[in-house]
């Protein structure tokens, strides 16, 4: 077997290849393009294993090379903690120690979703981009209004007919401010539709309709929440446990602990934070569908921290999404559990 190491930049990838015995049987730098890939794969020896470092342009390399190669491992990039504190760090070396991690299976591998799901989160997270235009985009008609002293009603200003209205009608608005104001509620416009397509299209998608419609059976979560569960967790059997899918989703703190001595930090910052965005707004609605999860919230809540209230409320779902997608049956309340049971 041979070992390859791959350093990834954005224009060049920097490898090492070695023997089972750690021996160096090849090491250069090839350009980070699909064509030099396949020129530079024909004069590779077999039978290989290939590993990288988990970068933006992992993806599209892992895709080109999973056909040929015994098995193409992509590394967790916080664990590859011996490169980033070498004395001396270069391409070279660090192709190098990847490969020897990856020979002496000492590679800390993360993992890779599969094509489709990556695909289509990748379309999710553009439609966060979107939304995150439109309130910037709201944000500023406001401030443009505020700034020019125009009085209106905050929570009617994005309305189509008062924002109409408020154009035509007012005539505190200044002539120097009506193109940016038409131009700003244009984008929301236009972001809006196509925000509107996007989730149409996943919710409709073949690979994901079914999965969504029984994760929308637990209290609190829609349509994004859904889908954001699907795309970002992906395939479920890799979390053996509850507490994995919730360290991964976010929703608690590290720990350092040594002798006596025991540290649990705030929420840490490893994390999927897509996921963990979108179950911390979803656990804020949930208590008022779900009886058991406003006793959670409310025990919480008689603590003193509202916050931890919203984290368990997170956490629960957590267990009941997790609970959801493994048995792929809808979610049953206590209630109709009893009822059932009886």
């Amino acid at each position: 077997m041979y070992y390859i190491g791959l350093d990834v930049h954005k224009k060049t990838i920097s490898y090492c290849i070695k023997d089972t015995s750690g021996q160096v049987y090849r090491e250069g730098t090839i350009g980070a393009t699909r064509n030099e890939l396949d020129v530079w794969i024909q004069t590779l020896p077999q039978p290989r294993m290939m590993a990288m470092e988990a970068t933006i342009f992992s993806g599209w390399i892992y895709d080109h090379l999973l056909p040929h190669a015994e098995q193409v491992k992509v590394a967790h990039p916080l664990m590859l903690r011996a490169i980033a504190a070498a004395k001396k760090k270069n391409d070279r070396i660090d192709a190098g120690k990847i490969c020897d991690c990856l020979r002496c299976d000492f590679l800390p591998e993360c993992h890779m979703a599969s094509t489709e799901i990556r695909d289509r989160r990748r379309t999710l997270r553009y439609r966060h981009l979107l939304v995150r235009q439109m309130v910037q985009m709201k944000n500023r008609i406001s401030g443009l209004l505020m700034e020019t002293g125009v009085s209106h009603n905050k929570k009617q200003l994005h309305k189509v007919k008062y924002f109409g209205e408020l154009m035509s009608n007012n005539k505190e608005v200044h002539e120097n401010i009506r193109p940016l104001l038409r131009l700003s509620r244009e984008t929301i416009v236009r972001c809006q539709k196509t925000e509107y397509a996007l989730v149409s299209s996943l919710e409709r998608d073949s690979l994901l309709a079914e999965r969504v419609e029984r994760l929308k059976t637990v209290p609190g979560v829609g349509p994004i929440t859904a889908l954001t569960w699907a795309l970002e967790i992906g395939d479920v059997t890799r979390f053996r446990s509850a507490k994995q899918a919730i360290s991964y989703c976010g929703l608690c703190g590290a720990e350092k602990s040594s002798a006596e001595t025991a540290l649990r930090t705030p929420l840490s910052k490893q994390r999927n934070k897509h996921i963990q965005r979108v179950l911390i707004e979803a656990a804020k609605l949930a208590p008022r569908q779900s009886h058991e999860l406003a006793l959670i919230r409310e025990r919480e809540l008689q603590k003193g921290n509202r916050n931890r209230a919203t984290l368990a409320v997170a956490r629960k779902m957590v267990t009941y999404l997790l609970a959801v997608d493994r048995r792929k049956q809808g979610f049953v309340p206590d209630e109709g559990r009893n009822t059932a049971a009886a």
